[in-house]
């Protein structure tokens, strides 16, 4: 479609600010941005949508627009909600680099552009074609007659004999075709990971992957609004890809969070459509196509994670009450508020846990609250179940850089229950997600997480909550891009050496060990190995000297010289203990 075309379409409510004599450009795609910089998400020929998130001061014009004139881009329709107006800076550079320019007035959804766009681009490239996308569009509406994602992956199976499914970021099968075997579980986790992987590296989609040297899989990412935790309103989507993407609105919504502008974040957040199939060698028409039914999708996706805001704004309620340290009884009615919510029919008030998440990206940058937010949502839902439903009694919350769940244990226990019954394992709730996301978080960031013991009451809220914090501290500690801690583990003292200051960590061994270093160095006595040993066998002289193939003399020459270097005394359970810690922190 010619941009002229925009400009006759009176429900777009766009105002022609710049470039009348480009209008004949013709429009290969859409594409809704508030990054600073979208060039490698562009293809060239797109129509970009900003609602000007990006823009800081007067002198960030002249180099976005510079970078989307380099990347091809047609034409930039500027979003009024932001700034009131579109400010003339941008006019200015856009009128320099001979880019037309459009307002999109305020009361327009991007998603009404985005969605004429794509529809006119299909009608005009696929013809026939075009029609299955109207059928698919029609299908998933919301009222009695309409359908899901499985009824749009049925369609794509009659109407272009192509098996597709749909997955969440970490694998976990929400809508597949209802005739045929389902993907295997170990092929989904696959599939979400080369797909993390390849998004986080900026490679242009679909992306291709073979499994088992015989089955050929095309990945197209289905990218949404983005999540909108209860403290944050809605904002416009950080990225989308060259074809297209449903999400950010023109006109209605909170300016974009740093969190939801950061491009890391939708690479967590994006759903995922695999077609059993090669698109190497697919003609643009279809491919087309199928990008129009990965917005079809999303509008599904943001529709039912539009209908998760009253469990978050529950879970804030209670959250923001126990933080303020309110009375039990307060905090009590609001639970009860949420348990008819969160656990239907249950009858009896349940047991209470606290679930902590945090992404931290590398280098640092923008929180990750929002981001953990939407991981702890898919990481509470039990593998294996299907559909995008099952997180329906799921509160997540999140302020800052951190998440906060608040999950509800009845009577009967889940997948991830323990044996004696107490509730949610940490390790059980990452094994199925470690491998996806540590390709999703692998060189930008990594994901911690904390679990409490379970509570009865509201008394225990407040304990619960700084116990699944601390939890996460722990496991921070550890390496690896995807850690989780739980309560129980809390119990040692080996988990609190990591938070010892290094500068109090060095000058406890020191202290300590340095005259036993200096000993070996000079007389090689092997005091050190002496004293490990000594502590592994619990003080038992036969033991250690077996273990060390010594004389139980010999043994005790080289504990005495220890004891008279150091100044301790080895039949002591506090210089035992000291000495255990200083090997540990060594």
């Amino acid at each position: 479609m010619r941009l002229r075309a925009l400009l006759e379409t009176d429900a777009l409510g766009l105002a022609l600010l710049g470039g009348e004599d480009e209008l004949d450009r013709t429009v290969h795609g859409v594409m809704t941005t508030d990054l600073r910089d979208p060039s490698r998400y562009l293809s060239g020929g797109e129509l970009v949508l900003s609602g000007l998130a990006w823009r800081r001061d007067a002198a960030d014009s002249e180099p976005f627009v510079r970078r989307l004139v380099q990347a091809g881009v047609v034409a930039l329709a500027a979003g009024e909600a932001e700034l009131g107006t579109v400010p003339d800076d941008l006019v200015v550079a856009c009128a320099r680099h001979r880019l037309p320019l459009f307002a999109v007035h305020e009361s327009v959804a991007f998603a009404t552009v985005t969605e004429h766009v794509v529809r006119q681009v299909s009608g005009e490239r696929a013809g026939d074609l075009a029609a299955v996308v109207d059928r698919h569009r029609r299908l998933m509406t919301s009222g009695p007659a309409g359908g899901g994602p499985d009824v749009v992956l049925d369609l794509l199976g009659t109407d272009l004999d192509l098996r597709a499914w749909v997955l969440s970021p970490t694998g976990r099968l929400i809508a597949g075709p209802k005739a045929g075997p389902r993907l295997p579980y170990d092929v989904c986790v696959r599939l979400a990971a080369e797909q993390l992987a390849a998004a986080r590296g900026g490679r242009p989609g679909p992306h291709r992957v073979t499994v088992d040297d015989r089955t050929t899989y095309s990945l197209f990412p289905v990218r949404g609004g983005g999540p909108a935790g209860p403290a944050v309103a809605a904002a416009p989507q950080a990225a989308h890809g060259a074809h297209g993407g449903h999400g950010g609105h023109g006109g209605h919504g909170a300016p974009a969070s740093p969190e939801v502008r950061d491009g890391r974040e939708t690479v967590l957040s994006d759903w995922l459509l695999v077609v059993e199939a090669d698109a190497g060698d697919w003609a643009e028409e279809r491919l087309d196509l199928l990008y129009g039914v990965t917005q079809l999708i999303a509008v599904e996706r943001d529709r039912r994670n539009a209908a998760r805001t009253v469990r978050r704004r529950l879970a804030q309620e209670v959250l923001e009450l126990v933080r303020a340290g309110a009375a039990p009884t307060e905090v009590a009615a609001r639970l009860r508020v949420a348990a008819p919510v969160l656990v239907p029919g249950l009858g009896a008030a349940p047991h209470w846990q606290v679930v902590v998440a945090r992404v931290d990206w590398d280098g640092g940058g923008s929180g990750g609250g929002a981001a953990a937010q939407t991981l702890l949502e898919e990481i509470l839902v039990d593998p294996a179940s299907t559909g995008p439903e099952h997180s329906d009694r799921i509160a997540v919350a999140y302020t800052g850089d951190e998440a906060v769940a608040l999950v509800p244990l009845p009577a009967v226990a889940s997948e991830h229950d323990s044996a004696d019954g107490r509730g949610l394992l940490a390790d059980a709730l990452l094994e199925s997600v470690r491998e996806p996301l540590t390709a999703g978080l692998d060189g930008d960031g990594r994901l911690t997480l904390g679990v409490s013991a379970a509570v009865h009451s509201a008394e225990g809220l407040r304990g619960a909550l700084e116990e699944a914090r601390h939890a996460r501290r722990v496991a921070a500690a550890r390496p690896g891009r995807v850690c989780a801690a739980g309560h129980h583990e809390l119990a040692s003292h080996v988990l609190l050496l990591p938070f010892v200051p290094d500068d109090v960590r060095r000058a406890f061994t020191a202290r300590l060990l340095d005259p036993l270093r200096d000993y070996d160095r000079r007389h090689r006595a092997e005091l050190i190995p002496t004293l490990e040993a000594f502590l592994d066998c619990d003080g038992s002289w036969t033991r250690c000297a077996a273990r060390l193939h010594l004389h139980v003399n010999t043994l005790r020459y080289r504990v005495g010289r220890i004891e008279q270097l150091t100044g301790r005394d080895l039949s002591r359970l506090e210089d035992k203990l000291d000495f255990f810690l200083a090997l540990r922190m060594s």
